[in-house]
């Protein structure tokens, strides 16, 4: 899949995001617009927001990593995540498949970065976007592994997380209000 010619990538710290908030609520808005008018409260862009302040707050700050593509300027897509620190919450709740070792939710501040979310608007979709700020955001990355949560009724996305190296390891459901049930992929970033 090719992606655009004029396809540009901006990085961005947890603060100069949240300084930018309009763009990411607008970024969202235009890329989660189905999901938006099934009025399922979790992705309301009210909770939306208040999820994006949560992981750009102090907890997450020097940690956080995002990436805004556009292409001949206008916002195309976002990605961000952050690496899990020593007493990281990501792992609440979290029912592993067999056969994972013990420690696998053990966390020291550099073994696992979280990759929270990617987003392409509706009018650029199927363009190669998605795929294109998920490789620019994890080749910056020192981590050593990277995880998400995926909805294993998303085949599309599930089926794309697989194509890029990702694998299952088991499923949770986060603490936020009206959360759904995710699976959890992991991703080697030594590959």
């Amino acid at each position: 899949m090719n992606t655009p010619d004029d396809l540009e990538f901006e990085h961005l710290t947890a603060a100069q995001a949240r300084g930018r908030g309009n763009m990411v609520e607008d970024t969202y808005r235009a890329s989660y617009v189905d999901a938006i008018a099934s009025g399922d409260l979790f992705d309301s862009p009210f909770e939306f927001m208040r999820r994006f302040d949560s992981y750009t707050g102090p907890r997450n700050g020097d940690r956080f990593a995002y990436v805004l593509a556009r292409v001949r300027g206008e916002s195309a897509g976002q990605t961000w995540g952050w690496s899990l620190p020593p007493d990281a919450a990501w792992w609440r709740g979290f029912q592993p498949d067999p056969g994972l070792a013990g420690d696998f939710t053990v966390e020291d501040g550099e073994r696992t970065f979280a990759l929270s979310e990617i987003m392409v608007c509706a009018g650029y979709a199927g363009q190669g976007i998605a795929r294109a700020m998920h490789d620019e955001l994890l080749r910056s990355r020192p981590e050593g592994r990277a995880t998400l949560l995926v909805e294993a009724d998303n085949s599309r996305a599930y089926q794309r997380y697989i194509q890029w190296g990702w694998r299952k390891v088991g499923h949770l459901r986060p603490d936020w209000p009206d959360a759904p049930r995710f699976d959890v992929l992991l991703r080697d970033l030594a590959d």
